[in-house]
């Protein structure tokens, strides 16, 4: 209803030339001749195979499958009569200069009748001789009250079976959301095809669904998601944040008045759990967790780009709540200038939309080089929190050794926790997993005897960690945590952290 009102409030301020953007060509015609239904305006439609057809009122116009005498017909139309004119796919048409002047000229000469031209397109670039007579809108994905009326029609099919319990009936349309009206009706009657009926059981199935329909849309991407708290080692204080924040998109919530919380930035060293931390906020809070490949946003076309982020970012509200993680977001600054400002849009459409969105997507952005990231992406504002994670304490390596060691299923009690968090001093936890399964092949290779904690030891000592061979980028990267620009992500005292920052020194490692 929002959309049918924006068209007819576009169209009584004289809107004569409207591009929708949308692949949704059937639901967005049922909507606009509703809406000429009700406002007693005359509806036409036209493609390059049909010509025009008649949709609404007793008018008729035949022919017009030239694109430039579609044109000529509508300027020549009854003035006094309100009509719209909607032209599927009439931008293939546009690159043609007559016909760009012609529609250009018809656009501002429509301003004096009551006839307005309507093109529906599933993306599209305005050429710029259009770009001030034309108002772009985006078709919107359909809602839970759409896509019922979805499945309301199909159950009117013979012999179609749909027994849903009110309960599953909900979290069925839920799982549909970020689908198309056709896309959710086939994935309805493939669930149903598949098992003879459609049931509670068939939630998950609908979801199997749309994760694949999902991967067509450029840069999303659901991800499972297994860690749990207990299988992240350390980060005490960011686990506390999140705790108290586990029930925050419930109703519980906003009946109570807590607004949804709107995301956090993991800033640090490379190997210390910041994407580990994005799958364990998913399980913990049980919500979906889609990632944003900042990089496939990019488009070699003209305003690609752009209408990508549009759409993505358009599916993620719909699908919310659910949790956006946007990985190594530095890189989508990595063009250096170099691509005509496509970088620059791209990122400020970003920006914009984590400052205004209003639907609850919980962003979590991680990076690891923070000077290549601009000063308004971190203000307070777009972020609830910004946390750093540092090097690993000796109590969080041992946490890490020990959650490792119980993923390989093995006992931490048969292993040496103490020692170990000591000889890993400066080791992040990426390197700690691999010291272990470095283990492991020392074991597997002697015998296939189990390995031990000396093995890990051995491991340690032939691997230089990251703290050591890139020494400066690290420092530096700390420093900004020291000088109180972020949260730690295992501190919760500033006293505490900054007792972490003294000279790293590999006694193991003999170098």
């Amino acid at each position: 209803m929002e959309f049918i009102k924006e068209i007819d409030l576009s169209l009584r301020s004289k809107a004569t030339l409207i591009l929708i953007i949308s692949a949704e060509e059937e639901r967005i015609t049922d909507d606009l001749k509703t809406l000429c239904r009700s406002t007693e305006r005359s509806c036409f439609g036209w493609d390059l195979a049909e010509g025009f057809t008649t949709l609404v009122g007793k008018s008729a116009m035949t022919g017009g499958r030239d694109p430039l005498s579609v044109l000529e017909q509508i300027d020549k139309a009854d003035a006094d009569e309100a009509a719209l004119f909607i032209l599927h796919d009439y931008h293939e048409c546009w690159d043609n200069p007559n016909i760009k002047r012609k529609l250009r000229g018809l656009a501002r000469k429509l301003k004096y009748t009551r006839k307005s031209i309507l093109i529906t397109a599933p993306a599209a670039e305005i050429p710029a001789e259009l770009v001030n007579d034309c108002v772009v809108m985006d078709y919107p994905l359909p809602n839970i009250r759409t896509l019922e009326a979805v499945l309301d029609k199909l159950r009117l099919t013979p012999g179609v079976s749909i027994s849903l319990s009110p309960e599953g009936k909900e979290k069925l349309l839920q799982a549909a959301l970020g689908l198309t009206a056709s896309q959710a009706q086939r994935v309805f009657a493939k669930a149903i095809v598949s098992d003879g009926k459609l049931s509670d059981d068939d939630i998950d199935f609908v979801m199997r669904e749309k994760k694949q329909l999902i991967r067509d849309i450029e840069a999303l991407e659901f991800t499972e998601a297994s860690e749990t708290p207990e299988t992240v080692g350390g980060l005490g204080e960011l686990k506390h944040w999140l705790n108290l924040r586990e029930k925050a998109f419930s109703r519980e919530a906003q009946a109570y008045g807590l607004p949804a919380p709107k995301g956090i930035a993991l800033i640090g060293i490379p190997g210390t759990g910041k994407s580990l931390t994005a799958k364990m906020i998913s399980r913990l809070w049980h919500l979906p967790l889609i990632r944003l490949d900042v990089g496939a946003l990019f488009g070699s076309l003209v305003g690609e780009s752009e209408e990508r982020v549009r759409r993505a970012l358009s599916v993620v509200e719909i699908i919310a709540p659910c949790i956006l993680w946007i990985d190594e977001l530095e890189k989508a600054l990595s063009h250096g200038g170099l691509d005509s400002g496509t970088s620059t849009r791209v990122f400020g459409s970003i920006l914009t939309w984590m400052q205004e969105k209003t639907a609850p997507v919980f962003v979590v952005a991680t990076a690891n080089d923070v000077t290549a990231l601009p000063p308004e992406l971190l203000r307070r504002g777009r972020f609830d929190e910004i946390f750093f994670l540092d090097l690993p304490t000796e109590k969080e390596r041992r946490e890490i050794f020990e959650v490792h060691i119980l993923k390989r299923a093995r006992l931490p009690e048969m292993f040496d926790l103490d020692k170990l968090a000591k000889a890993s001093r400066g080791f992040v936890g990426s390197e700690i997993e691999q010291a272990v399964i470095d283990a492991m092949y020392i074991g597997f290779n002697d015998k296939e005897r189990e390995f031990t904690t000396e093995d890990i030891l051995h491991a340690l000592k032939h691997q230089v960690p990251i703290s050591v061979s890139q020494r400066e980028q690290i420092e530096k990267l700390r420093s900004w945590l020291r000088e109180g620009r972020a949260q730690s992500a295992s501190f919760s005292d500033a006293a505490d952290a900054e007792s972490q920052f003294v000279p790293i020194q590999l006694e193991v490692s003999g170098k």
